[in-house]
């Protein structure tokens, strides 16, 4: 599947915001350039999202700053292309350079890649931010683990103590981390609500964007039209240029024009 992703594929003609967008959606992050991305550790959660398990996530290093650190996870990286037999190979010495263009060209071979395996499917159950923390899955467990038997020995306490005062201490710090766990929940909630409204602006600013590339590159074929020497003297040629030329807040273009191809007419009638 690798190979047969070309330099002509549509892939790489995904726009920059599209590729900052399907990042930030799905590993709940909030890039806003490209080569925020150049330390590689991204492309491998993408990579731990299409195949859950498959690149060793605890390994990998988010903080990468150095060239020697970004090399590490592009090594995990590779590693996991071979493991899956992916036929691509990473040009580790420019993507480390930071450089926005080679970035961008690799992250559009893995989002094209990355949707041909899923569909283009978000994988509901994955949680990036848990992935995140180095050895995020045995954390968790282990922290499960130690508060179930913290609660256990707190149980015992109460039942075994016949003091008022015992019990209200005992139950203090239970009531204590609820009151974290629902704050904690509240506050990813509001960071989840944000992070889409992020996404929807900036799919809005990218949909504006197309908009405006696509009818600017009309008018300018227009206008080179129009100065083609067999045509920018001829009547038509010359309303529309006084359209295309008019300031912006000149509202008369229109009529001028139109009064400038009545008397046109009138003047090739007599």
């Amino acid at each position: 599947m690798a190979s047969t992703i070309g330099m002509m594929d549509s892939a790489y003609f995904v726009g920059r915001n599209e590729i900052l967008t399907w990042i930030n959606s799905r590993l709940q992050l909030n890039l806003s350039r490209i080569e925020e991305a150049a330390s590689g550790a991204v492309q491998c959660q993408l990579m731990d999202m299409t195949y859950p398990g498959v690149v060793p996530m605890h390994k990998v290093n988010f903080d990468a700053k150095t060239e020697y650190d970004m090399i590490q996870n592009y090594k995990i990286l590779q590693e996991s292309f071979n493991k899956l037999k992916i036929d691509k190979h990473i040009e580790v010495n420019r993507l480390v350079k930071g450089r926005p263009l080679d970035n961008l060209e690799f992250l559009q071979w893995l989002k094209r890649y990355c949707d041909a395996v899923n569909g283009g499917i978000m994988n509901e159950n994955y949680n990036p931010v848990e992935r995140r923390t180095k050895g995020g899955r045995e954390r968790v467990s282990k922290s499960l683990q130690k508060n179930s038997k913290s609660l256990q020995a707190n149980n015992v306490c109460n039942i075994s103590s016949t003091d008022t005062v015992g019990v209200t201490k005992a139950s203090g710090p239970r009531q204590g981390r609820m009151n974290e766990t629902v704050g904690a929940a509240h506050s990813f909630g509001e960071y989840q609500a944000l992070l889409k409204e992020v996404t929807d602006l900036k799919l809005s600013v990218d949909f504006l964007e197309k908009e405006r590339d696509f009818y600017f590159a009309k008018l300018r074929d227009i206008e080179i039209l129009c100065q083609t020497p067999e045509l920018e003297d001829i009547p038509i040629a010359i309303a529309v240029k006084k359209i295309l030329y008019a300031a912006d807040a000149k509202e008369s273009a229109l009529e001028e024009a139109q009064e400038y191809m009545r008397r046109s007419n009138q003047d090739g009638t007599e």
